[in-house]
C-alpha cells in the first residue's frame, strides 16, 4: 500500500473512532427516560451527566493535552479506544446510579483528550496543504453518528433495552481498537518550525479559536431546541425524527461539497460558510410559524455548518502557532463551551421571549465570528495570512 492509501486508510480509521467516540457521548440523550427509571432518579438529575460531559472537556482539553504531549499520539488514540470501552462495558453493567455517573466521568475526560489528539494525527498523515479535506474525512464519523448512530443505538435500546445499546458500544469500541492497531499508519513528526511561532501566528490562531466559540454558541443557541421549532412550526412529533435526519444528511452533503475549497480556498471559504449559516438561522426566525419555509431554511442553515468544524480545524492548523494537538485541544474546548452556553443561553432566551427570538439572538455571535474572518484580512494586511491558500487538492 502506498503512502496516500495508508494515508487515506488511517483517515478512515480515525473517523470510525470519531464516530464510536460521539455515539457514546450522546447515547444516553436518547435513553434518558430508560436509564432514569432504571436508578430511580428524575430525568433532569439524569440528564446533568450530558451536561457534565460537556463541561469536563470544555475544562480538561487543553490541561490534558498538555499532560500527554509526551506520549506517543498512536499509543494515545489506543490507549482513549480501550478508555471509551472500558466507559460503555461498566455502563452496560452498573448496579447503581453512582457507577454509571462514574462510568459517564471516565467517558469525559477521555473525550477531553481524544479529539485533540484525534484532530492532530489526522493532519500529520498528510501535508498541511491537503489539511482542510482529511479533517474533513475525519469529520465526517461524528456527522454520521448524529445521523446513523444515535439514532440507531437509541432505536436498539428502545426495542432491547438501554443496557444493549451499551454493549453494542462495547463491541464497536473493540473492533475500532484493533482497525487502530493494525490499520493506523504512523504519522510525520511535528516540524521544528511549529515550536516558535510568530507573534502575528498566535494572533491568527486566537482569531480563528475565538471565532469557534462565538460560532457554536450562536448556532446551538438555536440548534439545541430545534424540535421545539420544528413543533411550533406545525410539524407533528412523528416528524420530528425524520426532518432531523434530513437536516443530518445535509450537513454531510455540506461537508463533503465544501471540502475541496478549504484547502483551495480557506479564507473565501470560512467567509461564504458562516454568512450561509447565519442566513440560514435568520431565515428560520422570519420563517417561523409556517413549516415548510422552516425546513427548507433549515436544510440552507444545517447544509452551512457542515462543514464547520473541519474548517475551523484546518485554519487553527494553518496558523502554525501552536501544535496540530493543540490546536485541536483549543478548538475542543471551546466548541463545548459554545454547546453548553449555547443551550444555557437558548434556554433563557426561550422562557423570557418567544421561539422566534432564539434565532436573532443566535444569529448575533455567528455574525461577531464572520466579522473577525472578514476584519483579518484588513489587519493583517495580507491577503492569504490568516488563513493560507495552498490549491492542493488531496
Amino acid at each position: 500500500m502506498d503512502s496516500r492509501n495508508e494515508a487515506r486508510a488511517g483517515l478512515l480509521v480515525l473517523a470510525l473512532a470519531a464516530f464510536t467516540a460521539v455515539t457514546t457521548e450522546m447515547l444516553p440523550v436518547g435513553l434518558l427516560p430508560q436509564i432514569s427509571a432504571a436508578f430511580a432518579h428524575s430525568e433532569s438529575t439524569t440528564g446533568l451527566l450530558i451536561s457534565l460531559y460537556a463541561v469536563m472537556v470544555m475544562l480538561l482539553a487543553v490541561p490534558m493535552t498538555l499532560a500527554t504531549r509526551r506520549v506517543p499520539g498512536r499509543r494515545l488514540l489506543l490507549i482513549a479506544m480501550a478508555s471509551y470501552t472500558l466507559s460503555n462495558l461498566i455502563c452496560a453493567l452498573a448496579p447503581s446510579f453512582e457507577l454509571f455517573a462514574a462510568a459517564r466521568v471516565l467517558g469525559g475526560v477521555t473525550h477531553a483528550v481524544f479529539f485533540s489528539v484525534c484532530i492532530g494525527y489526522a493532519s500529520r498523515l498528510v501535508p498541511v496543504e491537503r489539511a482542510g479535506r482529511a479533517l474533513a474525512l475525519v469529520s465526517a464519523g461524528p456527522s454520521a453518528a448524529f445521523i446513523l448512530g444515535s439514532p440507531l443505538a437509541t432505536a436498539l435500546g428502545e426495542a432491547a433495552g438501554w443496557r444493549a445499546a451499551f454493549v453494542v458500544l462495547v463491541v464497536l469500541g473493540l473492533v475500532t481498537f484493533a482497525l487502530l492497531a493494525t490499520v493506523l499508519p504512523s504519522a510525520q513528526a511535528p516540524p521544528a518550525a511549529r515550536a516558535a511561532a510568530v507573534k502575528g501566528q498566535r494572533r491568527d490562531a486566537v482569531t480563528v479559536i475565538a471565532a469557534n466559540a462565538l460560532t457554536y454558541l450562536g448556532q446551538f443557541t438555536v440548534y439545541t431546541y430545534v424540535t421545539v421549532i420544528l413543533l411550533r412550526a406545525g410539524a407533528s412529533e412523528s416528524a420530528v425524527a425524520p426532518l432531523l435526519f434530513l437536516f443530518g444528511v445535509f450537513g454531510i452533503i455540506g461537508l463533503w461539497r465544501a471540502a475541496p475549497f478549504l484547502d483551495a480556498e480557506p479564507r473565501r471559504a470560512a467567509i461564504v460558510i458562516l454568512s450561509v449559516v447565519v442566513a440560514g438561522v435568520l431565515a428560520i426566525g422570519v420563517s417561523l410559524p409556517s413549516l415548510v419555509p422552516v425546513v427548507l431554511a433549515g436544510i440552507v442553515w444545517l447544509a452551512a455548518f457542515g462543514p464547520v468544524a473541519s474548517l475551523m480545524q484546518s485554519a487553527t492548523i494553518r496558523a502554525d502557532a501552536i501544535s496540530p494537538e493543540l490546536s485541536g485541544a483549543w478548538i475542543n474546548a471551546t466548541s463545548n463551551f459554545g454547546i453548553a452556553g449555547g443551550a444555557l443561553l437558548g434556554g433563557i432566551v426561550l422562557d423570557a421571549l418567544d421561539v422566534r427570538a432564539l434565532a436573532w439572538v443566535g444569529a448575533a455571535p455567528i455574525v461577531l465570528a464572520l466579522a473577525l474572518f472578514v476584519l483579518s484580512h484588513d489587519r493583517a494586511g495580507a491577503r492569504q495570512r490568516l488563513l493560507r491558500r495552498p490549491g492542493v487538492s488531496f
